[in-house]
C-alpha cells in the first residue's frame, strides 16, 4: 500500500516536464476533419501489439483498429469519406505533436497521468497495463529488493522510469530511444532488465526467435494504468466521437458482435499476439460501458 501511494505521488509530480502551453486554435479538430476529409493520427511503429510494422511492411495493431473505428464514426456523422493519415512519431513526441496540432489524435500506449492531463484530453480507457520487466529467464529479478544496484533499461520520456525509481530507488536507470535498443542491450548483458509497459514487452517477446530465453516479470505489474487516446484540449465534440467509437467497439465485443470480437481477438484472443482471458476483457469492457450510456449497435 505504501509503495502504491509513492507511485501515485510520483505520477502526480510530473512523469516528464513538458514545458509547453496549449495555444488557442481557431479551427477545431472536427472542423478540420470536415473541411479536409483527413484524420491525422500519430503512431508508434514498434509497439507490439498496439501499433507496429508487420512482416508485410503494414502498420497494424489494436490501436490502429481503434483509429479505424473512430474514422468510420466520423465518416458516418460528417457524411463524407474520411482518410486516416498515420504519422510515425517517437514516444517523446506524442503530447508535443498533439499540442502543436501536427496530429489530431494519438491512440496507443498513452497512460493517463494527472500531469499529462494538464495539456491534453484523454478518451475513455480502452485497456489496462502497467510497468513490468523483461529479463533473461531464471534471472530471479522482479521483486523490489532484487533490483538494488541493478541496471534497468527504460524508454526515454516514458512513465516506467518514474515507476522504477519509486519501486527501487537504488536501481540504476539506463535510457533507450526504442524497445528494440533496450532488448538488444539486455541480450548483450549491458543491462539486467528492461522495464516498460507489460503488454508491449510480452507482445514484443512473442515475436522474437529466442523468446523462450526471456520472460516478463513480475506476474502482476508494479502499477496499473489505463491506456487511452489523447486529443487537443477544448475539442469536446471530437472527443465525444472518439469515446463513442471506443465504447461501441467494447459493447460489440461484450455482446458477441462478430466484427468487434474479431478485432479484439486478433490481438488478445487465444490465437492472438498475446492471450488474455476472455472474461477479463469482458469484465473490463463492461466496467467502461457501465460508466456511459448503452449504445444501440444496429
Amino acid at each position: 500500500m505504501i509503495l502504491s501511494k509513492k507511485i501515485a505521488i510520483a505520477a502526480l509530480s510530473a512523469v516528464f516536464s513538458l514545458g509547453l502551453s496549449s495555444p488557442a486554435w481557431a479551427e477545431t479538430v472536427m472542423e478540420k476533419v470536415a473541411r479536409t476529409g483527413v484524420l491525422t493520427a500519430g503512431v508508434q511503429t514498434d509497439f507490439i501489439p498496439l501499433s507496429y510494422v508487420n512482416d508485410q511492411e503494414e502498420l497494424v495493431g489494436y490501436s490502429i483498429d481503434i483509429l479505424n473505428q473512430i474514422k468510420a464514426q466520423l465518416a458516418k456523422e460528417l457524411g463524407r469519406e474520411i482518410t486516416l493519415e498515420l504519422v510515425p512519431i517517437s514516444i517523446g513526441e506524442r503530447i508535443p505533436k498533439v499540442l502543436s496540432r501536427d496530429v489530431d489524435i494519438v491512440c496507443e500506449d498513452v497512460t493517463f497521468t494527472w500531469n499529462r492531463d494538464r495539456y491534453v484530453d484523454f478518451s475513455v480507457s480502452y485497456g489496462v497495463t502497467g510497468t513490468r520487466l523483461l529479463v533473461k529467464k531464471g534471472s530471479n529479478l522482479g521483486t523490489p529488493e532484487s533490483l538494488v544496484n541493478r541496471q534497468i533499461g527504460v524508454l526515454e520520456n516514458g512513465s516506467s522510469e518514474s515507476t522504477i525509481r519509486v519501486v527501487q530507488p537504488q536501481a540504476k536507470i539506463v535510457k533507450f530511444k526504442t524497445i528494440g535498443e533496450g532488448i538488444a542491450a539486455l541480450k548483450q548483458g549491458q543491462i539486467d532488465a528492461f522495464g516498460s509497459d507489460g503488454v508491449l514487452l510480452e507482445g514484443t517477446r512473442q515475436t522474437l526467435p529466442d523468446r523462450d530465453a526471456l520472460e516478463v516479470v513480475p506476474n502482476l505489474p508494479y502499477t496499473r494504468e489505463g491506456i487511452a487516446c489523447i486529443v487537443p484540449e477544448n475539442n469536446s465534440a471530437f472527443l465525444d466521437r472518439v469515446n463513442y467509437a471506443i465504447v461501441k467497439l467494447m459493447q460489440g465485443y461484450v455482446l458477441g458482435d462478430k466484427e468487434s470480437v474479431a478485432i479484439v481477438d486478433q490481438w488478445f484472443g487465444k490465437d492472438g499476439v498475446i492471450t488474455i482471458d476472455n472474461d477479463l476483457i469482458k469484465n473490463y469492457f463492461q466496467g467502461v460501458i457501465d460508466s456511459r450510456e448503452q449504445i444501440k449497435l444496429n
